[in-house]
């Protein structure tokens, strides 16, 4: 399984599914990323946490745990 964590920056991919239950699955539905959804890596803070993606329209940063839940084609 492939997570928008493994994404590299400048490539783009679509969101597959959002693993997790909860609060932070609804969250991150919240902000836009659903199934279907394309996006494009920006840019990835040097330790690795943040990462930033560009979703509809807007930059959007994630923390790798949220990143790790997103599975993308």
């Amino acid at each position: 399984m492939k997570t928008l964590g493994d994404v590299q920056v400048g490539d783009s991919s679509t969101i597959v599914k959002l693993h997790g239950a909860g609060a932070l699955r609804r969250h991150l539905m919240d902000l836009g990323l659903i199934k279907g959804t394309p996006f494009t890596v920006v840019k990835v803070a040097p330790l690795g946490d943040p990462v930033e993606i560009t979703v509809r329209g807007y930059e959007l940063s994630i923390r790798k745990e949220e990143a790790a839940i997103v599975e993308v084609q």
